[in-house]
């Protein structure tokens, strides 16, 4: 039911449309086809066909007519038993389609499924927390086998379970759609869950990003996913975090990645890594040619694995990002960090989170240092030991403005002042390139804190800065 409108007891067909009847034994392509333009009915013959593939179709017993997708969800409601969703009849031709947390169950997800068949709009539909289960799944993929427009979904927190994830294997292993981008998060997923999902995986090249945070995938499912990893070659992000990895699972998780030529995007946050999946860690990032992003923020990683990880550091030539966030590190570890990027010359980090570390004066003079040789490089920690609160003050002065004060000296807009920076001179940049020709460019006195809040303004989440964004530089 949609939770931003109040209950509905009817939607009527505002065109009057007569609800005309039509036969259970087709097959749903047949069935479950519509002209989302018609305006009136059309009649059609029955196919001959023994069986049908899905259940998505709608009963009756004589004939089989066409007709509007607004028209074909209000009778696919009738026939279930549900009260329609507002929500999705008014933006059933929009290309973003959010549904979550709208209490639909298996019932009001089959009704959608029928709709969504011969829907030619929908890209990216959002399912979240619709306790949709096995029989609501299995009404998605039956949709997907005919639907060749939907390429992202959501299915997260849907209590799907064993035989969900079944469901969702089988589909995977004889996928023909146009999905790369599903989201499993909080499904209750275990070991035997992991083992159907990574068997359909080893195989399928089409998911290009998965989300399966918030599971119980403990050892058995790391060293299930490892294997899965060290054959795919489609996954190019992969979300693990919230899971129950520890020293068995960390190291067979990274086995699979040291194998791995295509995976770009890792988040193994909030698990079990230890100090010894610390050093797993360190030998995937000196062998691997992928990885640009990876988060292993709490994972009791100590300045014992931070060593480890930093040896992997010193090799590495493609990592962009690493997060360590809430790691009980200390300035000792994350000195080893900075200084094994400054040993490496061919580094491209372009971010590194310790951001829970309370560092020293002597530290960000060896900061200093690594970012001379390396200027795209932000190091994000906590605070400065003794630091004034005045001194926070000036380090946080609005840099638009700063900006904005030298462009109108200049008689030039803040995007001119952009523009120059890139040697394009197009309207996006990546990420590190713009921090190192701020911090190289000297018409505007501005320090890294303050670059850091541009690209937070700017920031695509693509790893590019669009200079779009600031034509009201003053917001």
């Amino acid at each position: 039911m949609d939770d931003d409108e109040p209950p509905e007891t009817e939607i009527k067909d505002e065109s009057d449309t007569e609800t005309l009847p039509v036969p259970a034994s087709q097959n749903s392509d047949e069935t479950l086809y519509c002209e989302a333009e018609a305006s009136s009915t059309v009649e059609k013959e029955k196919p001959a066909r023994e069986s049908s593939e899905t259940d998505l179709e709608i009963e009756d017993t004589e004939k089989i007519f066409t007709t509007g997708q607004k028209e074909l969800y209000l009778e696919a409601c009738k026939l279930v038993g549900v009260v329609p969703v507002s929500y999705f009849i008014r933006n059933m031709e929009e290309s973003y389609m959010n549904l979550n947390h709208h209490g639909l169950g298996p019932k009001g997800i089959k009704a959608i499924a029928i709709a969504l068949v011969s829907n030619t709009s929908i890209v990216s539909l959002e399912l979240e927390d619709n306790c949709i289960m096995e029989e609501g799944i299995l009404s998605l993929v039956e949709m997907l086998r005919e639907n060749y427009y939907l390429q992202e979904m959501n299915i997260s927190s849907n209590h799907l379970g064993l035989e969900g994830a079944r469901i969702i294997s089988q589909f995977l292993q004889r996928n023909t759609s146009s999905l790369w981008h599903l989201q499993l998060s909080g499904n209750n997923f275990k070991e035997e869950s992991a083992q159907l999902l990574c068997q359909a995986l080893s195989a399928n090249y089409r998911i290009k990003k998965l989300d399966l945070s918030h599971n119980q995938f403990s050892d058995k499912g790391g060293e299930q996913l490892g294997q899965m990893l060290a054959l795919n070659v489609g996954l190019q992000a992969l979300d693990l975090s919230w899971n129950h990895f520890h020293i068995r699972g960390a190291i067979a998780l990274c086995s699979g990645l040291r194998a791995n030529v295509t995976l770009q995007t890792l988040d193994l946050s909030m698990n079990g890594f230890g100090n010894e999946g610390a050093m797993a860690l360190g030998e995937v990032l000196r062998l691997n040619n992928s990885l640009t992003y990876l988060d292993v923020s709490s994972n009791d990683i100590s300045n014992e694995g931070a060593a480890r990880i930093s040896r992997g550091l010193e090799y590495n030539e493609h990592l962009r990002g690493l997060k360590l966030f809430l790691n009980p590190l200390s300035m000792d570890g994350a000195t080893l960090l900075i200084m094994s990027i400054k040993r490496n010359p061919k580094s491209r980090m372009e971010e590194l989170d310790i951001s829970n570390v309370l560092v020293s004066e002597q530290f960000l003079k060896m900061l200093d240092g690594v970012y001379a040789i390396h200027p795209q490089l932000d190091v994000i920690y906590k605070a400065v030991q003794g630091s004034s609160s005045k001194k926070t003050i000036i380090l946080w002065t609005n840099p638009l403005k700063l900006i904005q004060s030298y462009t109108d000296q200049q008689k030039i807009t803040v995007l001119d002042f952009f523009q120059s920076l890139n040697p394009n001179g197009t309207m996006k940049m990546p990420v590190g390139e713009f921090r190192k020709a701020m911090i190289q460019q000297n018409k505007v006195p501005i320090n890294r804190h303050q670059i850091r809040e541009l690209i937070k303004k700017m920031d695509e989440k693509t790893g590019m800065v669009n200079f779009s964004y600031l034509k009201s530089p003053t917001s």
